[in-house]
């Protein structure tokens, strides 16, 4: 199998998902709201919240699939870049459905890379 065959590891606990709601950091852009904080575990983790306002059932599971796809990649990514650990949350807007998994790649690249690895700025 390759590289990336392997799904992410989800959060799945409401107390995780309360707690991160709280005491993590934010990251908006028009496609999808990321709370995310520093964990101690050996894995990056993701939970996915989509809410009814976004659309039927049909619109929110697509833009759960394109946002995990996206993270998938994402999660590769950053493994490769620095050794911290992370727990992500991410919100999903009424344009995450209508948006490809690589235009999510590139928001999250483009977004979260400079506050999850700044040392990566200061080096190149």
């Amino acid at each position: 199998m390759g590289e990336f065959s392997r799904r992410f590891f989800s959060i799945k606990n409401d107390r995780e998902f309360r707690f991160l709601f709280k005491k993590g950091e934010t990251c908006v852009n028009y496609a999808f709201v990321c709370y995310f904080r520093e964990n101690k575990r050996r894995r990056n983790r993701c939970g996915i919240v989509t809410g009814k306002k976004i659309g039927n059932a049909v619109v929110r599971n697509r833009a759960r699939r394109v946002i995990r796809e996206a993270f998938r990649i994402f999660d590769h990514d950053l493994r490769q870049l620095t050794e911290k650990r992370y727990d992500f949350i991410f919100v999903a807007r009424s344009q995450t459905a209508e948006q490809k998994s690589h235009k999510l790649l590139k928001l999250m690249k483009g977004k979260l890379l400079p506050v999850l690895a700044p040392e990566l700025k200061k080096n190149g």
